[in-house]
C-alpha cells in the first residue's frame, strides 16, 4: 500500500457519493451517533479533514493536537464537531469539499516511507488515506441510516476490511487488553462473488462473514451479533466485542437489535 493514489480514487468517489446525498437533505435529522444529527456527521468529516492537513503540513505541531486531545477527553471530537455544525449548511459543505481536496492532494505527494503522527499509531500516506476512506464511509452509514436508505456494498469495502484486519492489535490496545500473539485468518465474501483473504490460510483462530458485516462490525456502525460475522477461538471471538479501526477511546457502538 505505498502508494496512495488508488485509495485517494476511492476516497474522493465515497466523498462525491455522500456530498450528493447530503446536499439535499435535512440537516437536523438526528443519526444512530447519540446526540449528532446529519449536520454533526459532515461537521466531523470536515474537522477530521483539517486534523490530518495539520499532519501533513505540520507535523511538529501535531504533538499539541494530541496533548488537546488527552485533556479534553471524550468531549474532544463531540467539541469539534458541534462547533462547525452551527454553522450553515453551505459554509460546512464548503469546508468539507476544500479540505478533502487539499489533502488529497497533500497526501499524494508524501513522500514513500514518510510517517505521518495521529492520534493512533503514525501511519503511511496510503494508511492515512484508508483511515479517511473507512471514516467517510462509517459516517455516512449513520447518514443512511437516519434516512432509512439501503447501499450497495461496493469494492470499496476492501481497503476497509483491509485496514480493520490491521487495526486488530490497536483495539486490543486501547481496551487496556494484550494483543493476541498469532494472527488470525479472516476470510470475507467481498462483491460479485470474491473470497477476500487475509491472514496466514493455517491461523489457528479464524473470522468469517461478509465484508459488508466486517466493515460495520469494525467501525461499530453494528453490534456483532446484528452482523454475519462469525468467530472461531477465544481470542477472535475477543477481537469481535472489541474491534475499532478508527482512533480514539473505545467507542459503545451501537446496541443489539437497534437495527432489527
Amino acid at each position: 500500500m505505498a502508494d496512495p493514489g488508488p485509495i485517494l480514487g476511492d476516497l474522493a468517489d465515497e466523498s462525491r457519493e455522500l456530498d450528493d446525498l447530503v446536499s439535499e437533505a435535512e440537516w437536523s435529522i438526528p443519526t444512530p451517533a447519540a446526540g449528532w444529527t446529519i449536520a454533526h456527521q459532515i461537521a466531523h468529516l470536515a474537522w477530521t479533514d483539517a486534523k490530518a492537513l495539520i499532519a501533513v503540513r505540520t507535523p511538529d505541531e501535531f504533538p499539541a493536537e494530541v496533548r488537546r486531545a488527552l485533556t479534553a477527553g471524550e468531549d474532544f471530537v463531540d467539541q469539534g464537531a458541534r462547533e462547525l455544525a452551527e454553522k450553515p449548511r453551505e459554509d460546512v459543505l464548503a469546508l468539507w469539499r476544500s479540505g478533502r481536496e487539499q489533502l488529497a492532494d497533500e497526501l499524494a505527494r508524501v513522500p514513500e516511507g514518510q510517517k505521518l503522527p495521529w492520534y493512533g499509531p503514525p501511519m503511511s500516506a496510503a494508511s492515512m488515506a484508508t483511515a479517511r476512506l473507512m471514516e467517510t464511509w462509517a459516517h455516512a452509514q449513520d447518514v443512511y441510516d437516519a434516512l432509512g436508505l439501503r447501499r450497495e456494498p461496493s469494492r470499496r469495502l476492501r481497503p476497509i476490511a483491509r485496514f480493520g484486519v490491521r487495526t486488530r492489535d490497536f483495539a486490543f490496545a486501547v481496551h487496556g487488553l494484550a494483543a493476541p500473539p498469532e494472527e488470525f485468518r479472516v476470510e470475507l465474501s467481498g462483491v460479485d462473488g470474491e473470497l477476500w483473504t487475509f491472514g496466514p490460510a493455517d491461523a489457528a483462530q479464524r473470522v468469517t462473514g461478509s465484508a459488508l458485516g466486517f466493515c460495520l462490525l469494525v467501525t461499530k456502525r453494528r453490534h456483532p451479533a446484528d452482523t454475519d460475522v462469525v468467530a472461531a477461538g477465544p481470542d477472535a471471538v475477543r477481537w469481535l466485542e472489541v474491534a475499532q479501526a478508527y482512533a480514539g477511546p473505545p467507542g459503545a457502538g451501537r446496541k443489539a437489535g437497534q437495527f432489527g
